[in-house]
């Protein structure tokens, strides 16, 4: 199988690398053929060599803060040279306030300072191997998890006032909750009562009181996205799935990896909700 081949180019009048050439060599662990070009190059010579050099994409790294207007050269350049269809991704320090108007410009995906070289490497692989990589963004919020000391007392407000519809309820022993879903729009809200003082549903509420518990992302493949998600770093409350209500499989990711969020990963049952 060919590698993958990647440009990384610094454009403009930065004169600084030291990021650059780790990146390279990263890639380049992970299997990859890079051409690096060296400090200040200009948008029509990155270009140029990017097709001269049959490369599969482009990785512009700036520390300048130049990178709204060289950025979208580079693309205009490659367009001029009949090769838009080459992917351009770019890093370095960019504030995320710009990551939308670089995305809008035709930047593929644009990693900032505290993104890992394997989380880079791998979206290069699903860039330009997408058949042999094809985990998918996760489909929605499936549902908020809230914790309250008693589902029985809380209900009223969720029913009662705010109006939503009660779903089920239910036990799951494994986690040692009560849970009752309430609907709303295609997500639901999910209320999380403790079964026995071992639960962390009990831990929880005894050390920060009832509130927002979790996030319930919407996923499929959740095993392989688990083995990515670990291979990527991020650290892993379970290693497998687990069973969960409503026969779907669960998993969660550790706050740490999330900025103290807990997020849930949840594959619905075929034909499931």
């Amino acid at each position: 199988m060919r590698k993958i081949r990647v440009l990384i180019a610094k454009p403009g009048l930065d004169g600084h690398d030291r990021g650059a050439l780790v990146i390279s060599q990263a890639l380049r662990d992970h299997g990859m053929e890079v051409i690096y070009t060296g400090l200040r190059q200009s948008p029509a010579q990155i270009a140029q060599a990017a097709v001269q050099e049959d490369v599969d994409v482009v990785g512009l790294s700036s520390l300048s803060g130049a990178h709204r207007s060289l950025f979208p050269k580079v693309i205009e350049e490659l367009k001029n040279r009949d090769a838009i269809d080459i992917p351009v991704i770019g890093g370095g320090v960019i504030p995320s306030e710009d990551i939308p108007y670089l995305l809008e410009k035709g930047v593929n995906r644009v990693f900032t300072s505290g993104s890992s070289t394997e989380s880079l490497a791998n979206y290069i692989k699903q860039l330009i191997q997408p058949n042999q990589f094809v985990l998918e963004e996760p489909k929605k919020i499936a549902h908020i998890g809230i914790a309250v000391k008693s589902i029985d007392k809380a209900l009223p407000f969720y029913t009662d006032r705010l109006g939503l519809q009660l779903e089920t309820v239910e036990s799951v022993t494994s986690e040692g909750v009560k849970v009752a879903f309430l609907k709303i729009g295609e997500s639901r809200i999910e209320l999380l009562e403790a079964l026995h003082d071992a639960s962390p549903i009990k831990q929880f509420i005894d050390k920060r009181g009832e509130g927002i518990h979790h996030v319930a992302l919407e996923v499929e493949q959740i095993d392989e996205r688990l083995k990515a998600l670990k291979n990527n770093g991020v650290t892993l409350l379970q290693e497998q799935a687990k069973q969960g209500a409503h026969q779907s499989k669960i998993a969660f990711i550790h706050p740490k990896s999330a900025h103290g969020v807990l997020f849930e990963l949840c594959e619905q049952e075929k034909g499931g909700r």
